[in-house]
């Protein structure tokens, strides 16, 4: 049988000590370029259910350093992942394909895109309620398209452009 692409797990607080040791590890490489670097993504709130990937924002000065941080990034196992769809960051992916531990987001420091993760971050961990609503709506999504990353991705974003919506009533960056 195949390995479901959407695999959740409970809350880990070792995902936090993770985060922390790849940060150390990115600002050894490339520490020169950035500017600040957060822990983001469900695995960064705690009590949240989450596909054990620790998401990474790095938010430099402007994207156009991307070649320079392809080389230092991939000698700590961080592969560039072009993806022409994004436009406001660039992707980078530690580990195999559908099998990643870490995912790398390079931001412009401040820009809208840097901005979104943190509003909707913030929010839900100030918003234990919210985080609940929203890992209820990850377990069902899991479910259903457990073979279909994209799809599963897709389906959230109507949650997360509300949530982002709600935090910057509270100007919550």
């Amino acid at each position: 049988m195949t390995q479901p692409m959407v695999h959740l797990e409970t809350y880990n607080p070792n995902w936090e000590l993770q985060f922390e040791n790849e940060k150390a590890r990115i600002m050894n490489v490339i520490g020169h370029r950035v500017i600040e670097i957060k822990h983001i993504g469900s695995t960064s709130i705690k009590e949240l259910d989450a596909k054990p990937i620790i998401d990474i924002m790095v938010g430099v000065d402007d994207l156009n350093v991307l070649q320079e941080l392809i080389i230092p990034l991939s000698e700590i196992e961080y592969e560039y992942v072009p993806k022409p769809e994004l436009k406001d960051r660039r992707f980078f992916r530690k580990g195999e394909w559908g099998k990643g531990t870490c995912h790398l987001h390079l931001c412009e420091f401040n820009s809208t895109e840097w901005k979104d993760k943190l509003l909707f971050r913030n929010y839900l961990r100030l918003h234990p309620q919210a985080a609940r609503e929203y890992s209820v709506l990850k377990r069902k999504l899991a479910a259903r398209y457990q073979f279909d990353r994209p799809t599963y991705t897709k389906k959230k974003e109507p949650f997360i452009k509300a949530i982002i919506e709600k935090a910057l009533k509270e100007n919550l960056v």
